[in-house]
């Protein structure tokens, strides 16, 4: 009982921590489109898509998915 305490417990804690994260991301995305890439249009209109469903993903909640899809945008402008 103890040990099934304790995962909810943390589990609790971990949500915050991830929906925190996601504006970090956005931010970090936003100031690397603003200081421009040499991606092309195609990688580019993938990364305002990733970031957009990144967003989208914050804002209802699911923060998981949130920073999975902030991270695939992250990684096609070499922030990962």
């Amino acid at each position: 009982m103890k040990h099934l305490t304790l995962a909810a417990a943390i589990t609790l804690l971990a949500s915050p921590l991830l929906a925190g994260q996601c504006p970090a991301d956005i931010a970090a995305i936003d100031a690397a489109l603003a200081a421009g890439t040499e991606l092309s249009e195609e990688d580019l209109a993938k990364v305002q898509d990733l970031r957009d469903e990144g967003q989208s993903l914050h804002d209802s909640g699911d923060h998981d998915a949130s920073v999975a899809t902030l991270a695939e945008a992250k990684g096609l402008l070499g922030l990962e």
